[in-house]
Parts: C-alpha cells; sequence; structure tokens
C-alpha cells in the first residue's frame, strides 16, 4: 500500500475496487487527441478508474477518505455498464494495518455517488448494515439532502440502498469544517452541488485533494472537466481557486481515481517535481 506524509499526518492508500468509465465523458469537450496523449483509453474508449479510499491517520484518528465501490453491492448490468474488474477489499487492506472496520472513527464523503459511498454499506442475511458502525460520516450539508431527495438528472447515481443503513451515522456540516487539527473539509460545488475537498496542512507542508474535481492527474488543466458535472462553470471556478491556491503552497494533490499516480506535486511552472506511483 501506497503512503504519503504531510507533516505528521499519514495518507494510507486502501483498495476500493476499479471502474472502467467511457474517456470521453471523463474529459468533457477535450478531444480525445489531446486527453489520450496524458490517460490511456481502452478498445472501448473507457479510461481506468480505482476508486481506493484514503485513510488519514492523525492524533490516533483512523480516517477513511471515501468508501469505494464495495462487494457484491453492483449488479451484473451495473458491472458490465461501469466497468468493473475489481471490487473493494478494504477489510483486507485494513487487516494488513493491524485494523479491523470497527477501528474507523470518521468517515469522509466528498460527495455521495454511488463509486464513493457504494463500500460503506455490505449485505448481512438480506439486510445492508454499515460496515464502519463507530464512525461518523461526514459530508456537507447541501449533499446530504440532494442525496435523499435526488433531481431527475442525479437519482441515477444516488441510491437510497446508500444511504438509509448509515443515516444515524451520518453529519454534515456548510461551508467549511476541520474535521481534526490540519484536516480541512470544503465545500466547492461543481461535480456535484454539495461537491467538497479535502485540504491537509501540518508542519509546513499541504496537500490538496480535489476529489472529483480533479480525478486524476490527467485533468490538471482547468478546463477539462467531466461531461458528468452537474455545474460545470463552478468546477472551473473552484479548479482554478484551488490549483493557484496548491501552486502557491507547493502542495502534492492527491487521486482517489487516478490508476497511475496516488499523489502528484507540481511547481508553479506547472512541472511535475514530485510523484507516489500506484503500485500495481
Amino acid at each position: 500500500m501506497e503512503k504519503l506524509t504531510i507533516g505528521s499526518i499519514e495518507l494510507i492508500w486502501l483498495n476500493g475496487g476499479v471502474t472502467h468509465m467511457d474517456g470521453g465523458a471523463m474529459f468533457g469537450v477535450v478531444p480525445k487527441p489531446l486527453w489520450s496523449r496524458k490517460y490511456p483509453s481502452n478498445e472501448k474508449n473507457q479510461i481506468e478508474l480505482r476508486t481506493d479510499p484514503i485513510l488519514i491517520r492523525r492524533d490516533g484518528k483512523n480516517i477513511l477518505v471515501e468508501g469505494g465501490i464495495g462487494n457484491g453491492r453492483l449488479n451484473e448490468k451495473q458491472r458490465r455498464n461501469y466497468g468493473v474488474t475489481e471490487e473493494s477489499d478494504l477489510v483486507a487492506s485494513l487487516e494488513k494495518l493491524g485494523l479491523s472496520p470497527e477501528d474507523i472513527h470518521i468517515v469522509l464523503l466528498t460527495h455521495m455517488h454511488f463509486d464513493h459511498i457504494s463500500g460503506l454499506t455490505a449485505d448481512e442475511d438480506g439486510e445492508l448494515r454499515s460496515v464502519f458502525p463507530n464512525a461518523s460520516v461526514i459530508t456537507s450539508d447541501v449533499e446530504w439532502n440532494e442525496m435523499r431527495e435526488p433531481n431527475i438528472r442525479s437519482k441515477n447515481t444516488y441510491w437510497k440502498e446508500n444511504w438509509q443503513a448509515i443515516e444515524k451515522q451520518v453529519e454534515t456540516f456548510s461551508g467549511r469544517k476541520e474535521i481534526v487539527p490540519g484536516v480541512t473539509m470544503v465545500h466547492t460545488g461543481g461535480h456535484s452541488d454539495g461537491h467538497c475537498i479535502l485540504v491537509l496542512e501540518d508542519e509546513g507542508e499541504t496537500a490538496v485533494h480535489m476529489a472529483d474535481l480533479m480525478p486524476t492527474h490527467a485533468h490538471d488543466n482547468v478546463l477539462w472537466v467531466l461531461a458528468f458535472d452537474d455545474y460545470p462553470m463552478t468546477s472551473i471556478e473552484q479548479k482554478s481557486k484551488w490549483l493557484q491556491f496548491a501552486a502557491e503552497k507547493e502542495a502534492w494533490m492527491t487521486f482517489y481515481h487516478d490508476a497511475k499516480y496516488r499523489a502528484v506535486k507540481w511547481n508553479r511552472e506547472r512541472e511535475m517535481t514530485g510523484f507516489v506511483e500506484r503500485l500495481k
């Protein structure tokens, strides 16, 4: 498992499964000859997208960022449509670290699309139950409201099965919230109305987790936003703001979906000066 430290904050990537989504949808109006130079596609024009949660360890707290796609949560048609070739194995990942699901204190959801939340529940005797029963599940109030009352567009990815079993664990915030010292969740909108990012700062070091505003390193161009984004102009505005912040801080950018890199650092000239590559 790959690791990164931001001061005394430790980040560890777990195995949350993998999907393959249409490359055109993932890069919006950007022509394939441009995006395919930076991120390869298969014969179906799909690109590989991990769904790997990040375990953050800070001051004795075990904080999970996102939940993966789960195991057994998708039917055959969904696995085919979403190009799933590997499902979550979070429990095994945690066991390698000497942890169990009960040891997770907090789960942070940047948003609640199926590929970020399905792994928070599992079937137990025909009933979906929480995989992390002792954790507070934190997301923005905007996201939580839309999750429960999706619109005609968002209902395809906001499933009631993904929130009903964890409803009593959910805590919401407005604007921004410091989760633990040095780990802050910020509401941005864009990809979804309630979408959030994470900012980690400690001992003079910084990391920004842009979630689906910047799902892979190949989305570093401010204008390269997803066709899946509900509010693309907000995505562009927020990407510009936070990429500038990251450049000023010479921050690490961390990823949930990237099949090649776990984290990348660019300088002010947009040259890659550091990276954590995913081990295959």
